[in-house]
């Protein structure tokens, strides 16, 4: 009798999921990795100080500019970004390693980053943007959640445009416009991405075995 097969190990994946400000890319990416055990949010290193509530290794891994700047020298990152003073990064070695093991890393991520950690990881990547039915829908909501002033709304949507004019360049687009719609379209793309031949090198074995048995 031939052993059974685990299902195992398959390479995870890099998912990289952007969208305007406003769209609701927080809910459905904080729902797709509560649940998915193999899905982990990719935790970012950064110069800034915690602020008040967040933890070193569970929001954000807080690290000196010197240790930053020698992190880049190293090539220690899929992508980083000076914004407003402080550096941002997504380190390579443990995004890697997690790869290796099967698990998956979600990164909420704007589209320069995202393009970024594609360029460097381009068969583990998949890119999927969330667009909002409308940018009147859009400005909306932004004004519902009363975070921005109106010259940072104009802002956003403004950026909006810039961003949606490049859709082609992602694997998937989903429309938010329902969110338990969008919700179940995300984790279908999660789901159909792991199942891909290429991430998957067990099923070989067993199509080998397959083709051995007598009938």
């Amino acid at each position: 009798m031939n052993k059974p097969h685990a299902h195992s190990p398959h390479r995870g994946l890099l998912l990289m999921v952007v969208a305007p400000s406003g769209v609701g890319k927080t809910s459905l990416t904080r729902r797709l990795v509560a649940d998915h055990n193999d899905l982990h949010l990719s935790i970012s290193a950064t110069t800034r100080d915690p602020r008040p509530g967040e933890h070193d290794g569970r929001d954000y891994h807080f690290v000196t500019k010197d240790k930053f700047k020698a992190m880049i020298d190293q090539d220690a990152f899929l992508e980083w970004a000076e914004v407003y003073g402080n550096y941002y990064g997504s380190p390579r070695p443990p995004i890697m390693e997690a790869l290796e093991r099967g698990e998956s890393a979600l990164f909420d991520i704007d589209f320069q980053g995202a393009m970024k950690v594609h360029a460097q990881a381009k068969e583990d990547s998949v890119l999927v943007y969330i667009l909002p039915p409308s940018l009147a829908e859009m400005s909306r909501r932004l004004h519902t959640r009363s975070q921005d002033s109106e010259e940072v709304i104009h802002r956003r949507l403004s950026r909006a445009k810039d961003e949606v004019a490049d859709w082609e360049r992602f694997d998937y687009v989903i429309l938010n416009e329902d969110f338990d719609r969008a919700y179940a379209d995300l984790a279908h793309i999660y789901h159909a991405e792991r199942l891909k031949r290429a991430r998957n090198p067990w099923i070989g074995d067993l199509v080998g075995d397959l083709l051995k048995e007598e009938i």
